[in-house]
């Protein structure tokens, strides 16, 4: 595994030396543990909060002992790269952001047992490909002009919910999906009576588990904000759904604290 994170690497050593803190180039910390991909590319909206986010998941990596790599390259979704790491997130991706043979790389990728972690406009993504609205869950369909408080409930039981209130208060960006399946299984839920602009009623789901197709599949709605990345609880959620994805315990992650 070290030797092909180290390949990457060199491949993309002269887009690191040409733009520096370019954020398509690939970052990589080398640890041990779980290997994962964190996929950044926008081919529509493109959230400010990435840049920070992908700030602070590289610092949690090291905190939590896991190997992260960053790209915005869609060429990674090739077999042989691909198959180096145990999670692919898709963090606010938007459009329409690998082509044919990409798409049948990743379908077999989470086919093989591996995980899938998707964060706010991962549902916003490849709205042309029923696969993918399979794993990821449900599609984005709109949500309120206003960012509000809203009250959220734990429904369901796993692990990357464990650490929150059953019932809590957050400020964030409220999605509406459409085409919801009806093989998730979600673990947290809007309650519409709390905030405007809601259109999907008392069952109104914002993250969700599932096994997909032979893996595994977590996703969070929230995360529009900046913000966002900085509370503690949220980015627990996240890390804790990384771990869920990659088929490791997330329970050890509060004991390692958060920074």
């Amino acid at each position: 595994m070290k030797i092909k994170i180290i390949i990457l690497l060199i491949l993309f050593l002269p887009s690191i030396l040409l733009f520096g803190q370019d954020r398509r180039a690939v970052a990589s910390i080398e640890q041990e543990s779980f290997d994962v991909l964190l996929f950044t590319k926008t081919a529509a909206f493109r959230h400010e909060s990435i840049e920070p986010a992908v700030e602070v998941l590289l610092e949690q990596a090291i905190l939590h002992d896991f190997n992260l790599v960053h790209s915005e390259d869609s060429e990674l979704f090739e077999e042989d790269i691909l198959d180096s790491f145990e999670v692919v997130v898709f963090l606010s991706t938007t459009g329409d952001i690998l082509n044919d043979e990409q798409q049948s790389v990743f379908e077999k990728y989470i086919q093989a047992g591996n995980g899938f972690v998707g964060i706010h406009a991962a549902t916003d993504t490849e709205y042309e490909w029923p696969w993918y609205n399979g794993l990821v869950g449900a599609y984005f369909a709109d949500h309120p002009a206003e960012h509000q408080d809203a009250t959220i409930l734990k429904i369901g039981t796993h692990h990357s919910t464990d650490h929150l209130a059953n019932s809590f208060t957050r400020y964030d960006e409220w999605y509406n999906f459409k085409s919801l399946k009806s093989h998730i299984h979600p673990i947290l839920n809007l309650n519409e009576n709390s905030y405007e602009g809601g259109t999907m009623g008392s069952y109104h789901p914002i993250s969700w588990y599932q096994f997909y197709d032979g893996g595994r599949s977590w996703y969070t709605a929230g995360g529009h904000n900046e913000d966002s990345y900085y509370e503690d609880d949220f980015i627990e959620h996240i890390v804790r759904g990384i771990f869920w994805a990659a088929g490791m315990d997330p329970a050890t992650v509060g004991s390692k604290g958060l920074k």
